[in-house]
């Protein structure tokens, strides 16, 4: 038996790694990779401070920045002292640069106000946090979040100002400020000063608009409706339909001044009652004199104008009864005094103390020479008083009188007043008057007037009766005197009378006349033409054409 030759065994080691290892491992290194793609474009955790998270919610409440989701809050917690919350989110990859020192968040929430309405879009996508990138260079990931929503986001081109005023305005964060009815700018906060009692509105206005304000711009109140009633009439005011619902300021450059330097920063600006007296706040000397009024001052305000022959040149500073003495203040012969301020600049002369110093020499010579003060009425209707200076005939005085202080204008009474006290005498003189007696002696005359009336009236009636039967005695006669000329006619043209005889003899010849003339009206009547041609020859007959021509 043939033995075959032995081979040998072809020995490789087998897989200790099964392929089914390979999908855990894939798995894992697709994890790994989601993991790092999510961590390398994730931006970073920041923190929120709010006051409360209404509205907020964790996982689902997003951080957007001009509608575009840049973040999402992660986590809410209330404050360990209890006041407030602190929210966490993730913000999105790139958004670095957009976490600075003066970035600002606020929640969004619908909004309805006489401002507008704001944050509808919520009503669908729910509330969210707006971010508003800031211009700061250092990096910051914890924030405080705004209560509203800022008024001016940062970077909006214009110019930031601050108004105060110690008057009792009362304006709020958003009110409008207006310049000739459009609205230009508006408040952005509101600060009250305790020390000072003065009350700071930061306000913004917008560009183009930023322009419009100088170093001699003039703020003032514009809210509402106004209607005012002074000694120039009734005027009513307001801005536009945004500030009679609500409250706003409006400014310009008072007529008269220049334009002045453009304002480039913040700068401080006071905020006047209305334009006359913002107009007013350019003049910065005046004069002050004193007003002894004997008159009631009923009716004279303060800033109330003072006139010169009809030009403005100052206004009433104070109308104040400063007098402690009873015996004084309830007597007739007081006067109240009442303190004027004059403007140099308002007449031409410098606005300094030199301009000052101008006016108080020229009014020393006018008062002295007859310049006297006097109240006039400047509305019928409101009754307002201002004050006029003029200048009357009167003897010179040697030097001017002072109260408090001050240099007193003599006063002299007004037309008006002077026609008023006449009037009042004449009233008193007729209260004076007996009445009563005056009363029963006119009630005695109308008695006797009477009595004399009703004899009258008789005597009228008895002379009626006597003109009556006089006229009728009077036709009585006429009438027979025409009758006994008639009969003494007929007498003399009776039958027997001379009349009668002639007359007959007259209707005798008559008739014969016309007897004679019979014969001749007959011929007259055969023949018309024979009182031309002789009566004797015959007819004159034509002759034939013939006949004629031989």
């Amino acid at each position: 038996m043939k033995t075959e030759p032995q081979v040998d065994a072809d020995i490789q080691p087998t897989k200790t790694i099964s392929t089914i290892w390979f999908v855990p491992i894939i798995a894992l290194l697709i994890g790994a990779w989601m993991v790092y793609y999510q961590w390398s474009n994730q931006g970073p955790l920041i923190t929120l401070h709010f006051e409360s998270a209404e509205g907020m919610e964790a996982g689902k409440t997003k951080i957007k920045s001009r509608h575009v989701n840049i973040g999402e809050v992660k986590t809410i917690t209330l404050n360990k002292n209890g006041h407030g919350v602190t929210i966490t989110a993730r913000m999105a990859k790139d958004t670095d640069n957009m976490l600075v020192e003066d970035s600002q968040f606020w929640i969004v929430t619908p909004k309805i106000s006489l401002s507008g309405v704001s944050g509808l879009d919520t009503l669908i996508s729910g509330d969210y946090i707006e971010l508003a990138p800031g211009f700061a260079e250092n990096k910051l990931t914890e924030f405080t979040a705004l209560t509203s929503p800022p008024i001016t986001p940062i970077g909006t081109p214009g110019l930031h100002i601050t108004l105060n005023s110690d008057k009792e305005f009362a304006y709020s964060k958003g009110d409008p400020i207006i310049y000739k009815g459009l609205t230009v700018g508006q408040i952005e906060d509101v600060y009250f000063n305790l020390e000072e009692r003065i009350v700071y509105y930061n306000a913004f206005i917008k560009a183009p608009y930023h322009e419009l304000v100088t170093s001699n711009t003039r703020f003032w109140d514009a809210s509402g409706l106004k209607v005012d009633l002074t000694a120039e009439g009734i005027s009513v005011k307001t801005g536009n339909v945004e500030t009679m619902l609500t409250n706003g300021i409006t400014f310009d450059i008072p007529d008269g001044m220049p334009l002045g330097e453009k304002i480039t920063e913040r700068d401080y600006f006071d905020i006047f009652s209305d334009y006359q007296s913002a107009s007013n706040a350019r003049y910065k000397h005046s004069l002050d004199y004193v007003v002894l009024v004997s008159d009631t001052i009923r009716g004279l305000n303060v800033g109330a104008p003072v006139e010169y022959r009809g030009v403005l040149i100052g206004q009433v500073s104070s109308v104040n009864l400063a007098t402690a003495d009873p015996d004084v203040l309830y007597s007739e012969a007081v006067q109240i005094p009442v303190l004027i301020s004059l403007n140099p600049g308002r007449v031409g002369l410098p606005d300094n103390e030199q301009g000052i110093k101008l006016m108080n020499e020229q009014n020393m010579i006018w008062v002295k020479n007859g310049l006297r003060a006097t109240l006039k009425t400047g509305n019928l209707l409101t009754g307002s008083l201002f004050v006029e200076l003029q200048h009357y005939d009167l003897p010179p005085i040697s030097k001017m009188e002072h109260y408090e202080g001050y240099r007193v204008i003599p006063t002299v009474k007004d037309e008006f007043a002077q026609i008023t006290a006449k009037l009042s005498k004449f009233v008193d003189k007729i209260n004076n008057l007996p009445l009563t007696d005056i009363a029963n002696n006119a009630n005695d005359t109308i008695s006797n007037a009477t009595v004399l009336l009703q004899d009258l009236q008789q005597l009228s009636h008895s002379l009626d009766k006597i003109l009556v039967s006089v006229e009728e005695q009077e036709l009585a006669n006429q009438l027979n005197t025409s009758l006994q000329d008639f009969s003494a006619l007929s007498q003399d043209f009776s039958a027997g009378s001379a009349n009668y005889d002639q007359l007959e003899q007259t209707m005798k010849t008559v008739s014969e006349t016309l007897y004679e003339l019979k014969p001749l009206l007959e011929q007259l009547k055969q023949r018309p033409n024979g009182l031309i041609f002789n009566s004797g020859s015959a007819d004159i007959e034509p002759k034939k054409h013939e006949e004629a021509n031989q």
